[in-house]
């Protein structure tokens, strides 16, 4: 429903206006609208919220009509109760007006007007003060007490402790009266006696006047004794004080005095969470009463509980019920499982072995010193001492197909075989020396192949080379055996070779013209065996030595010292 001022018919023109206000006050543009108070209205809020109805009789925009009007009365209320507290309650025995006539409605036995006549708390009148219309009570004091939450919960509200002086009064006065009466049989008791016995007992009760409030041996020994309690709720374990803690003991709940600590129930008397879990364990007197579960056999009994409730529907098992039964069924699967878990330890040990079971290798040749010497040159080459086993990323040791050798360990002429039968092919199964005998007619084969495939003048010139080049090899002793990587690509010369140093200049030159060409041309187009040396079979140490000389290293810090350096190569 609008409100008054918008009943006023709007044409085109004005409402369009409103329109393009309302949209530069939610752009930031306009100033916002104020209410009657003089406070900003929220252009966002919707045109519904901010329109008073017809009968606020508002002459502009406000949100008056949105408020609560019980919000004073509340604070107001809340002030009244955070002053109060919980401190106010019903004043007892307070008394009002004291009539001298019966009024109409009042109670009809003593006259007062605060209660009815089944409510009245006075002794019942043969007849009531409404038919004598004498001794009329006085009205009571009815308060209205509003209590909030903590109010309401609380035990002690309306507690005044000045009561309690009365009854530490009639304590004193029973216990004083039972003092004298105590004192009076110790006198008829002495003068019934005997002289010479009422002294002696007066000497030997001397000094018991000051251990009045000592315990004695016997009631000291009672506070060890364990009571048992009966129907209690918490389930107590005994009803008597005396097993508490010694005194000297700190009370649970004072280790920690946050009270954002752990909890402590004073009616079980229990702390089951730890007070002070940033400490060590060294320095911890508490850890809580649930750490006792963690101790002991209660361990062992929770596995035995847990037994008995998942047992199996053959043989059903009750803790409270049958508890030694369900103790022999939980022996006897623990045997059975040690059982099985042994046999399956064998049989893991039958295929795998036990490493541990071997002897251990002795310290003395892990961490002892050697003796060995080993000299390296600038490369990580080894000039003196036993070589270093090359790594390989293949398989190591791994002889397949009736092979004595892997794959690998043999090479000629640019291809890789078996050095135990000399085949080339990897899938091949292994002939023994059969194969190697007939070595020579295999490269014979190779060679013809070749020499086919390359023309009738390669056949005559590179085959005959190459079954020279291996005839030579054979007859010198070094064809048959296995030659390593170093040897191979020229790293494996003898210690003390002098070098031809024609060959050498050959071999710098051509090297610097293949570095060169190698940068210009696609290195993708190079032929299969386009590394290799200059007889065409094997790298010459003359070749090797000029690739070491003219390889580029970036990481080298005397690199461009090198290239600056007039001496440099």
């Amino acid at each position: 429903m609008a409100s008054s001022s918008g009943t006023r018919h709007k044409n085109r023109e004005d409402y369009r206006r409103a329109m393009e206000l309302e949209e530069a006050r939610k752009a930031g543009l306009a100033p916002a609208a104020l209410d009657e108070d003089g406070k900003e209205i929220n252009p966002h809020i919707p045109q519904f919220m901010t329109t008073a109805p017809w009968y606020m009789q508002s002459d502009g925009p406000t949100l008056k009509h949105q408020r609560s009007w019980k919000k004073e009365v509340r604070e107001s209320e809340k002030a009244k109760e955070k002053a109060a507290g919980t401190k106010e309650w019903y004043e007892r025995g307070k008394k009002t007006f004291q009539a001298t006539k019966y009024r109409k409605g009042a109670c009809k036995n003593c006259g007062a007007m605060t209660h009815k006549t089944k409510d009245c708390m006075e002794r019942p009148r043969a007849r009531g003060a409404r038919w004598t219309n004498k001794d009329i009570a006085a009205d009571e004091h009815v308060a209205e007490v509003k209590l909030g939450y903590d109010g309401k919960r609380d035990r002690w509200n309306g507690y005044d402790a000045r009561d309690f002086s009365k009854v530490q009064q009639r304590y004193e006065k029973i216990e004083s009266l039972k003092q004298e009466e105590a004192k009076k049989k110790e006198l008829e008791e002495k003068f019934s006696k005997g002289k010479a016995e009422a002294e002696a007992e007066a000497e030997a009760g001397a000094g018991e006047g000051e251990g009045d409030f000592l315990l004695k041996d016997e009631e000291e020994a009672g506070f060890s004794k364990v009571e048992k309690r009966v129907r209690t709720t918490a389930g107590g374990a005994t009803g008597s004080v005396r097993n508490l803690r010694i005194r000297e003991d700190t009370a649970k709940y004072l280790f920690n005095l946050d009270v954002n600590s752990a909890h402590y129930d004073p009616k079980s008397r229990s702390m089951r969470a730890d007070p002070n879990p940033d400490l060590p364990d060294s320095e911890k007197k508490f850890r809580g009463d649930a750490h006792l579960l963690k101790e002991g056999e209660v361990q062992a009994w929770n596995r035995l509980v847990l037994h008995s409730q998942l047992g199996s529907t053959s043989q059903e098992s009750h803790m409270q019920a049958l508890p030694s039964q369900a103790e022999a069924l939980y022996k006897e699967f623990k045997a059975k499982k040690e059982k099985v878990v042994a046999k399956s330890k064998t049989n893991i040990e039958d295929v795998y072995g036990n490493a541990a079971s071997k002897a251990k290798v002795d310290q003395r040749l892990l961490r002892g010193q050697t003796e060995r010497y080993v000299e390296y040159n600038r490369r990580g080459q080894v000039v003196k001492g036993e070589e270093a086993k090359v790594t390989s990323r293949y398989e190591e040791d791994v002889f397949v197909n009736n092979h004595k050798s892997v794959w690998g360990s043999w090479w000629q002429d640019g291809v890789w075989g078996y050095a135990c039968c000399r085949q080339t092919l990897k899938n091949s199964y292994c002939t023994g020396l059969a194969e190697r005998n007939d070595g020579n007619h295999g490269l014979q084969a190779r060679a013809e192949a070749s020499a086919v495939a390359g023309g009738p003048e390669e056949a005559g010139g590179d085959g005959r080379k190459m079954l020279q080049a291996k005839g030579k090899r054979a007859a010198s002793g070094g064809g048959g055996g296995f030659q390593g990587k170093t040897a191979i690509w020229g790293g494996g010369q003898e210690k003390g070779v002098e070098l031809d140093q024609e060959k050498l200049r050959r071999a710098l030159e051509k090297e610097s013209e293949r570095v060169a060409s190698k940068v210009e041309s696609d290195d993708r187009k190079r032929g299969y065996n386009s590394l290799r040396g200059e007889s065409g079979l094997d790298m010459t140490p003359e070749e090797m030595e000029a690739y070491r000389m003219k390889k580029m290293r970036p990481d080298d810090p005397m690199l461009s010292f090198s290239k600056d350096h007039p001496d440099a190569v």
